[in-house]
């Protein structure tokens, strides 16, 4: 995320889950039923974190190496699932001038694109988003983003493989985006050269951070000030395994660090005037630090915010365009 400078077994991530439910005050929705939850394996969530993460990826820094490893498994679990790529392509390279430490520098990224065909409206898109990339080695250390964001582009595929199964009804384009940390680069240039009309774009759904609701076990949401409509959708949802939706950090009362319509790639869509919410958790110490390694990720939290991101997604698919 660029806010500004400021293998577990299903048994045991089942467990783990209910028994966060258990510790929920009375005030919070009720979780998912035990069934719903063990009917799902999160092996593979948890291990496209872990490998995402790893240091050999070297922090998948744009124009890296590290980024390109991060790039071709991703490129592999696309194709691992059956998603299919997009007329123009799976890959979307560009070209920019982006920020560092020491200023200005051009960057060579690329995008990640797939595609799921929607079933009513097929002729509309939602574009899911997470970026891949990171802040690569800095003063020796290796900064593993496993929360920022390798748990964002696990919360994309794990609803990829969903939608692979249960087909949505909006066609629905997929995007790892690279370039975030460098000034939303990847993002920016898919808004400037979409492989759809931008006019035919429902909204963009982006998922940077996902993991660590331990803060205040809520997953939020941002954008329903700006998109009003998308509220009452998602407002009902229940809480999962005791993570819930919170809305806000969006409004002119939020101001500085606290404001995230401008802070990860939802805003180059935004910019654009294509209707957006951005879901991820608060801040918390190991934020755009080396530590923040995927050992401290609490499996049953995070597959508890990646459900509710599943379910805020079809909650949207299903209210939108009717």
């Amino acid at each position: 995320m660029s806010r500004p400078f400021r293998t577990v077994a299903l048994s045991c991530v089942a467990a783990l889950v209910l028994s966060a439910c258990a510790g929920v005050s009375e005030t919070t929705a009720p979780a998912t039923p035990p069934a719903a939850v063990a009917a799902v394996s999160y092996d593979q969530l948890l291990a496209d974190v872990r490998i995402l993460s790893a240091d050999d990826m070297e922090g998948r820094d744009t124009g890296a190496p590290g980024g390109e490893r991060a790039r071709a498994y991703i490129v592999s679990r696309f194709e691992a699932l059956g998603i299919a790529a997009p007329p123009v392509g799976r890959l979307q390279p560009f070209e920019a001038v982006g920020r560092t430490r020491e200023g200005p520098k051009t960057f060579n990224g690329i995008n990640i694109l797939g595609l799921v065909p929607g079933t009513r409206v097929p002729d509309r898109y939602i574009v899911i988003t997470a970026h891949y990339d990171h802040v690569g080695v800095n003063d020796g250390h290796i900064f593993n983003g496993a929360d920022d964001n390798a748990s964002g582009v696990a919360t994309m595929l794990e609803l990829a493989a969903r939608l692979r199964d249960a087909p949505p009804e909006h066609s629905v384009i997929f995007v790892a985006l690279d370039g975030e940390e460098r000034s939303l680069l990847g993002a920016k240039h898919f808004v400037e050269a979409p492989p759809v009309p931008l006019s035919s774009i429902t909204m963009n759904l982006n998922f940077d951070m996902t993991a660590r609701a331990e803060t205040d076990m809520k997953l939020w949401v941002t954008g329903t000030y700006q998109n009003p409509t998308f509220r009452p959708l998602l407002e009902t949802l229940p809480a999962q395994g005791g993570v819930s939706l919170a809305f806000g950090k969006d409004t002119p009362q939020d101001t500085g660090n606290n404001n995230w319509v401008e802070a990860s790639d939802h805003a180059a869509f935004y910019r654009a005037g294509v209707p957006f919410l951005y879901l991820g958790v608060d801040y918390h110490a190991d934020y755009h630090r080396p530590t923040d390694d995927f050992e401290r990720i609490t499996p049953a939290v995070f597959a508890a915010a990646t459900e509710l991101s599943v379910a805020s997604f079809r909650a949207l698919d299903r209210g939108l365009d009717r």
